[in-house]
């Protein structure tokens, strides 16, 4: 048994890494069998709804890693401000990376799947909400009206979602620390 929940995790490893590098449509089952070295019958045993199901798993995946690390990173700090350039700049120095391009955004599985794939929308959405309330819970915790923190969540998640985007496409976090020059004049509370 542990064999089989090893290959299920290789397989969604391996597709979560494709479908952020090259987004859903742009990866595809062969693929995602290549860069796992899974066995074909393995995907079907494991996701008998095929790649759509391999999706929903790999978002919930993407969602699971991105809130732990937001609230680890924003928790314990002495100020908004403080918490939040903290985490944006941690993200920033992630992007600083060449290598890196998964695990910290859903943007381009969004953008592509929002009018084809409800499922999938549904899922991304749920990533955006859950971003969004725990930076209104955290801003909450800093003295922010409840709502003020929400509709700043809503301009956080916006923000960093875009800069990520640009980081992505200019291979370095600049973008991020761009915006936490902009996001600190916004929390001054």
């Amino acid at each position: 048994m542990k064999n089989k929940q090893n290959t299920k995790e290789i397989i969604l490893e391996s597709a979560t890494r494709l479908f952020q590098r090259q987004g859903y449509n742009g990866t595809g089952l062969n693929q995602i069998i290549e860069e796992s070295g899974a066995p074909k019958g393995s995907i079907y045993y494991h996701f008998p709804d095929g790649k759509e199901e391999i999706a929903l798993e790999a978002i919930a995946a993407i969602k699971r890693v991105f809130l732990e690390a937001a609230e680890n990173d924003l928790s314990g700090k002495e100020s908004a401000i403080e918490a939040f350039k903290f985490y944006v700049n941690n993200i920033a120095a992630i992007f600083d990376k060449r290598e890196c391009e998964e695990g910290l955004s859903i943007g381009l599985i969004a953008w592509e799947t929002a009018s084809t794939h409800e499922k999938l929308r549904k899922a991304c959405e749920m990533v955006f909400k859950d971003c969004q309330s725990l930076y209104a819970d955290i801003l909450k915790q800093y003295g922010f009206s409840k709502e003020r923190a929400e509709e700043l969540g809503v301009a956080i998640t916006a923000m960093i979602e875009g800069a990520c985007i640009l980081s992505i496409t200019y291979q370095n976090g600049n973008p991020l620390r761009t915006i936490t020059k902009h996001l600190l004049l916004l929390l001054k509370n």
